[in-house]
């Protein structure tokens, strides 16, 4: 998403920066609305956000995409204005209450699954939005950045200040949070025992998350995936479409837009 060339931003601010406005405008709402108590308080951070974006744009150096440099400005932000909701976790659930390895039962995808995901797209996108909401802040800040707006691992990684290896960490069980709430809306069955050792299961875990990560195919390994792991990848391809597509319907409120135009436009008189 970021492979646009410098030379295309090397232009003035009264260019770059509404630019950067109707590019992500409405995801970096998106993330302002996953972040903050109130629409007031996302719209705030909206603002700072852009506004410093507009003083501070003769300083950009070039060494990363202004995307990234854009949401590092947001993640500074985040972290000034952001307070601590009640009841807000400070840590998340353990890898054994997230996977469903071990439960006589299994939430599956039907064979009509598209069918279904039109169904029921709005009720999962709520599902999804409520376990976003209750990550504590950093899984909930790498979650939303890598897989509702669509950066890279990498990106992330520079946006946050934190190891790509962290990155995917936070990501990783963020995404099996998210996975664990879709399956209150899918049928369960029971499935035969694991084929394997939990080991094997993990370790084939972590290689869908890492395709996932990529944003390519898993390697076929159906001879291998049995029907538990199967199901869970099944799930978690549902997870990360569903967050795909709450990052495609972030919409930058229209008074908002008009609000910080006029601002741009105000100090760019002065």
């Amino acid at each position: 998403m970021t492979s646009a060339k410098q030379s295309e931003w090397a232009v003035p601010r009264e260019v770059a920066v509404p630019r950067l406005l109707e590019l992500h405008g409405g995801r970096l709402y998106g993330l302002s609305t996953r972040i903050c108590r109130s629409p007031d308080e996302a719209e705030d951070l909206v603002q700072e956000v852009f506004l410093q974006a507009w003083r501070g744009w003769d300083q950009f150096a070039g060494r990363s995409t202004p995307f990234v440099w854009l949401y590092t400005i947001a993640r500074h932000a985040c972290q000034r204005m952001h307070r601590k909701r009640a009841g807000e976790p400070e840590h998340l659930d353990s890898l054994d209450d997230l996977l469903p390895f071990g439960e006589p039962q299994m939430a599956v995808l039907p064979p009509d699954a598209d069918g279904l995901e039109l169904q029921l797209r709005r009720e999962d996108e709520e599902r999804a939005g409520q376990a976003i909401a209750s990550l504590p802040l950093e899984f909930r800040m790498a979650l939303v950045l890598k897989d509702i707006i669509g950066f890279s691992i990498q990106e992330v990684a520079d946006i946050l200040g934190v190891k790509p290896g962290t990155v995917k960490t936070r990501v990783h069980r963020a995404r099996l949070k998210v996975r664990k709430a879709l399956e209150a809306g899918l049928p369960r069955k029971a499935l035969p025992p694991t084929a394997y050792s939990e080991q094997v299961c993990l370790d084939l875990l972590q290689a869908k998350q890492e395709s996932l990560d990529r944003g390519v195919e898993m390697p076929n390994a159906d001879n291998i995936i049995c029907e538990r792991c199967h199901a869970v990848f099944a799930t978690l391809d549902l997870a990360s479409g569903v967050c795909r597509s709450l990052g495609a319907s972030e919409v930058l409120p229209g008074n908002l837009r008009a609000e910080l135009l006029k601002a741009m436009q105000a100090k760019g008189d002065c």
